[in-house]
């Protein structure tokens, strides 16, 4: 396919994606233009997945020093402690930024789940995470039961799948399951990293946190990559709600993150 054919594909399942470097460009310039934002006093962070598929929209091009949250799946498994510490490493002066989200291949054929990486002439799954999710996810509603046990031996993948299993019905049986997995990963991303900010508050001695949540789509390598933009919020962190848990500050090395 060429690159119209893609886009035409792409936008019947996301209308509002847009390439990578276009939604890079975008939200960028009003960082700098509508909130003054400066990016040698801003500390990037994502949420995305560990995936190598995922370079496009990539805000480190411009801002330097990404934190890393995220794991397969892009779900921040660096927790709370990630948080703190990522507040804790933010410049004197500056604010925070988070991009997150997970991601979703479309092929040369259109086909939704799956790509051509580079240097490879076979398609696999993109995200292979929730792919394997949705799999095991099926067998559960058609065959044995599965549960999604804890190993030390693979964690994330077991975190990922627990994450869903309470929206397994609805994305099982839905139009389009592997949109679907995608669509609810992104809001158990989202939905952690807005718990871990509150419960976090108290540690970021900054003014604003913004936050830029979607899809990441990924195509094949001769054409570009897409992101569909689900929220784009700047957060005054004197506003954001605190939650209390338990507490941290007994410890000394807490405060150094």
């Amino acid at each position: 396919m060429n690159l119209r054919e893609t886009e035409e594909i792409i936008k019947k399942s996301f209308p509002n994606a847009l390439p990578g470097d276009e939604i890079l460009d975008k939200y960028f310039k009003t960082m700098l233009e509508e909130y003054e934002i400066k990016p040698d006093k801003t500390l990037f962070a994502t949420s995305i997945c560990s995936d190598d598929a995922n370079f496009s929209a990539d805000f480190s091009k411009i801002l330097s020093r990404p934190f890393v949250m995220g794991g397969l799946g892009g779900l921040p498994y660096t927790g709370i402690t990630g948080m703190v510490a990522y507040a804790h490493h933010i410049p004197d002066n500056g604010n925070a930024f988070i991009f997150y989200g997970p991601h979703i291949g479309f092929n040369g054929n259109g086909e939704i789940g799956r790509m051509r990486r580079p240097g490879q002439s076979h398609d696999t799954n993109s995200c292979g995470a929730l792919m394997l999710a949705l799999d095991r996810l099926i067998t559960e509603d058609h065959e044995e039961v599965y549960v999604p046990l804890s190993s030390e031996l693979d964690f994330q993948q077991t975190m990922l799948e627990r994450s869903l299993m309470p929206f397994k019905h609805t994305i099982v049986h839905s139009e389009n399951p592997k949109l679907e997995i995608t669509l609810y990963t992104y809001n158990v991303i989202e939905k952690m990293l807005k718990k871990f900010i509150s419960i976090a508050k108290n540690e970021f001695h900054c003014e604003k946190i913004i936050l830029l949540g979607g899809i990441i789509i990924n195509t094949d390598p001769e054409l570009p990559d897409y992101l569909d933009v689900k929220n784009f919020e700047v957060m005054n962190v004197k506003d954001i709600k605190s939650v209390k848990t338990h507490d941290f500050s007994d410890f000394v090395a807490f405060k150094d993150l």
